[in-house]
Formats: structure tokens, sequence, C-alpha cells
């Protein structure tokens, strides 16, 4: 992994540290006692799958089809989790964890200023899936065909994930930094554009943006719409939630 991708990070997010943490949450279920094959061979199941997905969508591709991309065995998957839908909750589960763990995680200097706070989440949140971007593009573009468990389980964590957006921006309200008329509306609208980096890759890969000035420019454009200085007056936070609206119904 490109460590100047991930130089704020405070953890590793390679597939074998990722599948590590699989293991730890799903011990009970992974007949596999060895913890290093347990490990590389959940890195091979997961890899296989994220890459049969994007081709063909979770659904359609077959534990079969599953086993020969891996390279083990129909009985060899079996040791790892029993059906698919219990594959999908472990990756999704690996996804919505980590990121609720590492975006409630933020450093003492930007805890108390309300602006250095959001700069870190909305920095952090898109590091965090250039890091692991096959798995986020895998929950993003599957989210519509999720059995109900699992469907529920995205909403949960997508209403958290704002809700620590929320918070951040309620603090800055109460400081002053930010003006505001609806927090939880901006911090709802803050989210699709945060995701645009991962889901249309392809656009910013044709413009030749690069993750550092994806990164400043959300920075600057969101600052810009919600920090006030003393003088000004709510009026301008209407405007803020107003512009990013705007942002939103163009990535909806």
């Amino acid at each position: 992994m490109d460590i100047t991708i991930c130089r704020s990070l405070p953890r590793s997010f390679s597939t074998e540290a990722l599948c590590a943490r699989i293991l730890e949450r799903h011990r009970e279920a992974i007949r596999v006692q060895k913890t290093e094959l347990a490990v590389a061979n959940l890195g091979r199941i997961i890899v296989a799958t994220l890459k049969l997905s994007n081709k063909k969508g979770f659904h359609a591709t077959s534990l079969r089809e599953l086993a020969r991309a891996s390279g083990l065995s129909m009985g060899g998957l079996y040791t790892y989790f029993p059906n698919k839908p219990m594959l999908l909750s472990m990756i999704l589960g690996e996804v919505m964890t980590t990121t609720l763990e590492v975006l409630s995680e933020p450093p003492d200097n930007v805890v108390g200023d309300a602006r250095a706070h959001l700069d870190w989440v909305l920095e952090t949140h898109i590091r965090l899936t250039e890091a692991m971007r096959p798995w986020f593009v895998f929950a993003f573009m599957e989210a519509k065909s999720f059995p109900s468990a699992e469907r529920q389980m995205a909403v949960d964590a997508e209403v958290a994930i704002e809700k620590i957006v929320a918070d951040v921006l309620a603090d800055g309200v109460t400081s002053g930094a930010f003006a505001i008329a609806d927090v939880t509306l901006t911090a709802s609208l803050i989210k699709p554009l945060l995701q645009d980096w991962y889901v249309k890759r392809a656009k910013y890969r044709k413009r030749g943006v690069l993750i550092e000035t994806f990164i400043e420019g959300v920075k600057a454009f969101i600052g810009a719409a919600l920090c006030v200085r003393a003088r000004n007056d709510g009026a301008r936070g209407q405007r803020g939630v107003g512009a990013l609206a705007t942002v939103g119904e163009r990535l909806a």
C-alpha cells in the first residue's frame, strides 16, 4: 500500500490486516485453527469475491466460481463461512466497523477545534476509502440487492457515520465556527461528496485529479460553505446548506 495515500490513518489497511480483524470477529464460525493459514485463505477468498463481484455482481457469482478464483475447494470455502450471506456480512461488517472505529478516534490536536476536526474527518474518510477502495466499491454497488439484515446493517452504519459528522458540525455551531441551519441535513449532504472519490474514480482519473487535490478541494468547498467570521449572521449558514444541497443533487 502506498504510504502517501494513508499517511494520516492510524492503522494498516492491507488485505492481511483486514482479514486478521475479520478472523478475530468471526473466530467461532471459522473452523481453521491456524491463524496464519486462516488469514491467508481469507485474503484469497475476499480478493476473489471483490474481483468477481466487480465483473458480474455478488449475487450472480456462484460459490463454485469463487472456489475456482480463490484456488480453494468447495469444502475449503465452507470452513470459513457456511453460506454467501455470511461472506457478505463479513465483508460489510469489516467496512462498516472499520470506518466507524477510525472516524471515532480523532487525534488530540483536533479535538475541541471544530474546523480542524471536520477537516480531519473529511480527509480521513477519503484516505480510508482509498486504502480500502475495492471494499467500499463492493459495499456501494451491491447495496441495492442486500438481504434485509445486511441492508439494515448498511443503513445503520450510514446513519452512524453521518452522526459523527453531525456532532462535529454541532460543536462548530456551538463554538461559532459554523453557521448551519440544519446540522443533520448538512451532514447527509456531505456524505455523497466524499463517496464521489471512490464511486466515480474514472472521472477524476480522466481529469488528472490526484487524491491530494480532491481532499483539499473538498475541505475548501465545505469550509467556505460552513465557516463564518464573528460578524457573519446565520444567513450565510443557510446559504451554505443551499450550496451543499446543489452539489448533493448533482451527485445523486
